[in-house]
């Protein structure tokens, strides 16, 4: 390895910290915390990261938008509305690349229609976060380890009604950030956690307009909190609030566009005194209210993202997104374009991140790249709808 730079983080391990040290081909980027900025820091976020191209593209959309084969991860009540009878998609990201050679992340999902009525799916995200040497406070070596991170998803999603639909997904979390690490009498080991998603959907065709208009609310990663030691501290995971919705009109039998808006935010403590030691759901709903800044700084925790596709012939896709983030709640603004094309049964899809925050960002560059393949689904005359 070369070019080596401290970069990614400190891991502190009940009071003893180690220092990560991580191949980097850009040593003008330095990754540290924001001691001014009030980030609500989470475990395992590589949870939240987008992971397929389509849904990038329109900067990070995904709650009503159409459905598709990555649906479960944006909300899993719009699997039931999916057209195709099966398929499956691939996605893949170079993390990082601005800084870091060998970060990446894969996204493998896929979904089978029962009936009319019901869906199932399945995915795996996997998050390599390269290679990385250890070093102790005192920057003696402790050895070189590869952290990976992934997690199991199975999906059922079901119609309610010709235009309503529920989904829930559950999951499995696998977190091996520093292998079998001693330092300082700590031991790591890896965590785990097992969480819940569920969601609703609404969609309903406006013949007037020959339009389509939809909304969707999803709440994802709710579960037990996550330790990397064999101390009684844990962390919080990632739960989310995802609420929008999106508007599809046909222009003409060849052009439609979809114009699509989402609201984030993570139903996690902010830092405090004691925010640690609540519980899940006093966490989650705690969330709302606890802001050292009050309700102005508990609107500043919510993320937008807004995007625009459109498609020509149902064969090719243009998007444009952009996605806000406040100042003191990390400062992620970008604008996000994307194409996309499909013949026959496959698909492809393909994502680009342009920072706008006024400075260098990690993130810049960020491509994504998605594959997929879908078959049609044969109606069933028995199939029917409880309303």
């Amino acid at each position: 390895m070369k070019n080596l730079l401290a970069i990614v983080a400190l891991v502190c391990l009940s009071g003893s910290c180690l220092t990560i040290v991580a191949q980097n081909t850009n040593p003008g980027f330095v990754i540290g915390q924001d001691t001014l900025n009030r980030n609500i820091t989470t475990a395992v976020p590589f949870l939240t990261i987008t992971p397929d191209s389509r849904a990038a593209g329109m900067g990070d959309v995904g709650v009503a938008t159409t459905p598709d084969a990555n649906s479960a991860y944006w909300n899993a009540a719009k699997l039931a509305f999916i057209d195709k009878g099966k398929g499956a998609s691939f996605s893949y990201t170079p993390w990082l690349g601005k800084i870091i050679n060998d970060m990446k992340i894969l996204y493998l999902s896929g979904f089978y229609k029962i009936n009319r009525e019901q869906t199932v799916g399945a995915s795996l995200k996997y998050f390599d976060l390269g290679q990385i040497d250890f070093r102790d406070a005192s920057n003696n070596p402790l050895g070189r380890f590869n952290p990976r991170e992934f997690s199991f998803d199975v999906t059922y999603s079901r119609l309610l009604t010709e235009h309503f639909s529920i989904g829930g997904s559950l999951r499995y979390i696998h977190s091996n950030l520093t292998g079998s690490l001693q330092n300082g009498g700590v031991d790591a080991q890896p965590g785990q956690s097992v969480a819940v998603d569920v969601g609703v959907f609404y969609t309903k065709q406006l013949e007037s307009k020959n339009a389509t208009l939809s909304w969707g609310a999803f709440i994802s990663n709710i579960g037990a909190k996550m330790t990397y030691t064999n101390s009684t501290s844990a962390n919080f995971i990632p739960t989310n609030l995802r609420i929008g919705g999106s508007y599809k009109t046909e222009l003409d039998a060849l052009n439609s566009l979809t114009f699509a808006l989402d609201f984030n935010k993570l139903m996690v403590p902010s830092p405090g005194p004691g925010s640690s030691q609540k519980s899940l759901i006093s966490g989650m709903f705690g969330s709302f209210g606890d802001a050292r800044g009050g309700f102005a700084e508990e609107l500043r925790e919510i993320t937008i993202s807004a995007g625009v596709e459109y498609w020509y012939n149902n064969a090719f896709a243009g998007r444009i997104g952009y996605f806000y983030e406040a100042q003191d709640k990390g400062n992620r603004k970008y604008l996000t374009l994307g194409l996309g094309a499909k013949l026959n049964e496959f698909g492809f899809d393909a994502a680009y991140l342009i920072p706008t925050n006024g400075r260098e960002s990690a993130l810049a560059e960020t491509l994504r790249f998605t594959l997929f393949y879908v078959l049609p689904t044969k109606a069933k005359e028995e199939d029917s709808v409880t309303d």
